[in-house]
């Protein structure tokens, strides 16, 4: 089975034949044969020369780097190996044709809203009283289909956000006072750790799409630009209910991740090595966990949800069948 790796320090990257060492988030040093490795997440500086980036490109390994304060700077996304011309023209007709574009930006904030009450589901009732924030998100929802254009399904979606996150000074077991989500830079630890752990999901994403046909960089919901994997954005909206923020409502929790996780003479912007490597674990795990697919009848992994979730927007595209977003059944 294929892992993620994440360096931490200068030199704990090396190539040794067919292998790469690492120093691993652990700190454990360990040999890991090329084949097995299926992205790398270099958490701080390093230096590259094109022989490496050259050799990994072989085996489709996309490397993705963080700054100093956990920020996601960019991906290095080795040359597609597997183009399939008649899927790209698909992808940019259902762009071009606005209402084929609206159509899937709305079952991507279907799915999102779904898994956003579930999750406020689970919690209330559990020594927690977040009903008025289900009922809220519940009548903003249902309008979700009747919006005319994107930036009108926006502004939909941006409520029923600023009502779930008003819930979550009731779901954390922390005085956070968590008003709004401020990015660019985050305005506090809520903010900041909302941050690292959805960059996470979204490059997570970025080395699965890597795995299909589908071009990362023609969205639907999020507009394309310059020097983004802007599908990525759209599909994350789908999983960070379920994979980020069920990881940050844990951390919190059983308070893994406090105000002393970060530097507070930076207002919270550095999440410390140690918090960071702790985090980067259990976003591990929790890409390990398995459910049983309804449909496929077998267990499959957070991480290969993913992957599956491309495969049915593919299927869309080409007509074979339409998408329906990914939501919590259990």
């Amino acid at each position: 089975m294929k892992q993620s790796f994440y360096v931490y320090n200068n030199g704990d990257l090396k190539r040794k034949d067919n292998t790469l060492q690492f120093t691993a988030y652990d700190g454990e040093k360990r040999d890991i044969p090329i084949e097995r490795i299926s992205d790398i997440y270099v958490m701080s500086e390093m230096s590259f020369n094109t022989t490496f980036l050259n050799y990994i490109s072989q085996y489709g390994i996309p490397i993705h780097f963080f700054n100093y304060y956990n920020y996601y700077s960019g991906s290095f996304y080795p040359k597609d190996g597997n183009p399939a011309g008649q899927l790209l023209v698909k992808q940019v007709e259902h762009y071009v044709d606005y209402d084929k574009r609206l159509d899937i930006a709305i079952k991507f904030i279907q799915a999102a809203a779904d898994n956003i009450y579930r999750n406020l589901r689970y919690y209330n009732g559990r020594e927690k009283d977040v009903s008025e924030y289900m009922r809220d998100i519940d009548s903003l929802r249902g309008t979700l289909c009747k919006a005319r254009t994107i930036e009108e399904l926006m502004g939909i979606e941006g409520n029923i956000r600023k009502r779930y996150y008003a819930a979550w000074n009731v779901i954390v077991n922390q005085d956070i006072q968590f008003d709004k989500r401020v990015m660019h830079p985050p305005d506090n630890m809520i903010n900041s750790l909302i941050s690292f752990v959805n960059s996470l999901v979204y490059t997570r994403l970025l080395s699965e799409i890597y795995h299909t046909q589908l071009n990362p960089t023609i969205s639907y919901l999020h507009e394309p630009g310059v020097r983004r994997y802007s599908l990525c954005l759209d599909i994350s909206e789908v999983f960070k209910p379920l994979i980020g923020d069920r990881l940050i409502f844990s951390l919190l929790n059983r308070r893994q991740i406090t105000e002393d996780s970060f530097t507070k003479e930076l207002n919270y912007l550095h999440l410390k090595k140690e918090a960071s490597k702790l985090i980067v674990s259990e976003f591990e795990n929790r890409m390990k966990k398995t459910i049983m697919h309804k449909e496929l009848g077998r267990q499959v992994s957070y991480q290969y949800l993913m992957r599956l979730e491309a495969y049915k927007l593919i299927k869309h595209l080409i007509g074979e069948k339409e998408y329906e977003g990914f939501r919590i059944w259990w």
